[in-house]
């Protein structure tokens, strides 16, 4: 009989292999729901001893259905699809991996911009179709020396800085507190929305950053500018930005993560000729991903044998709480 009982939302990735290695060693048993939706969620945490949770919405519902439950552990960076307060409130640790796919997501950042910056999803396009024009394009200009604007200077928002720098991009940066950063200027975000070539998204998402960007911030951008967005869908507004690119306030965008999601990719923005989308895939590697599965399955391995777990995102007595 199964010592612990580990509910698993949801998983991106083909199989439970790792998670099951770390939690077989406590004897865990791992519980699946049949669905993502919420009544399937309570059905499932109904109660277990702990919740991993990839990007499930875990209610407080959810959470309420466990008692037992001694765990919230995110296998990600953002906490915006857990009640964070619900489990502060009752005691219950809520875990992340902060510094999980930090180069991947810059990486990945890095090649958006590259893309939109030399024209190369046009070009495939049209050369693919037959159509080997090189004047069929928009105009081409040289990287170094424009300005890369970095909304949310975290781990990946400095990644992305450093890694700018080398293409000799000027960086300015903004975001919540301000910070130093070689090379980097902080300014305010209309300064920033006016002075850059491309801006590029970094902060989570929150009440106070839901549609960051939306009217207003288009018209204060250059009408050449490029706006990338590999953090959260909701900081933009699509529609807004749909308005955006038809008026031509600027002069193209590139969405790793939309909203909702999957995206409507038949729908504007994301079927904008100058729009790129990817799947929400910047966070992908298979290094990043196996040491976020592990890490994660370890803080509640951790949490269910009395142990602190790495990683404690809110106010909880850990030592008073078994």
């Amino acid at each position: 009989m199964s010592t612990f009982r580990v509910l698993i939302t949801d998983y991106a990735w083909p199989d439970l292999t790792i998670e099951r290695d770390v939690l077989k060693e406590i004897g865990a048993e791992i519980v699946l729901p049949d669905s993502t939706s919420e009544s399937d969620l309570v059905r499932a945490a109904t109660g277990v001893d702990a919740i991993l949770t990839n990007w499930a919405q875990t209610s407080a519902k959810v959470i309420a259905a466990a008692p037992k439950c001694r765990i919230v552990s995110r296998m990600g960076i953002g906490l915006d699809n857990i009640d964070l307060d619900y489990c502060t409130s009752h005691g219950i640790p809520v875990t992340n991996v902060p510094d999980y796919c930090v180069l991947e997501v810059a990486e990945h950042t890095l090649a958006l911009l590259l893309a939109l910056g030399r024209n190369v999803a046009h070009y495939h396009w049209r050369t693919k179709a037959g159509e080997y024009r090189l004047q069929d394009g928009p105009p081409l200009r040289r990287l170094q020396g424009q300005t890369l604007g970095i909304i949310g200077l975290g781990q990946i928002g400095q990644a992305v800085a450093e890694r700018a720098r080398g293409f000799g991009f000027n960086i300015l940066a903004t975001g919540r507190t301000p910070k130093t950063l070689p090379g980097a200027s902080w300014v305010e975000l209309d300064e920033l929305l006016e002075r850059s070539d491309y801006v590029s998204l970094h902060c989570p998402l929150t009440p106070a950053t839901r549609h960051l960007i939306g009217q207003e911030q288009f018209s204060k951008m250059k009408s050449t500018a490029f706006l990338i967005n590999t953090a959260r869908g909701g900081v933009i507004d699509h529609e807004a930005l749909s308005v955006a690119l038809e008026k031509g306030e600027i002069a193209g965008a590139a969405l790793d993560v939309q909203d909702p999601e999957p995206a409507p990719v038949g729908e504007a923005p994301y079927c904008h000729p100058r729009v790129l989308v990817t799947p929400h895939a910047a966070f992908v590697s298979e290094e990043s991903l196996a040491d976020l599965r592990f890490r994660s399955a370890t803080q509640v391995k951790a949490r269910l044998t009395g142990e602190i777990p790495e990683c404690v995102v809110n106010e909880v007595d850990l030592a008073g709480s078994f």
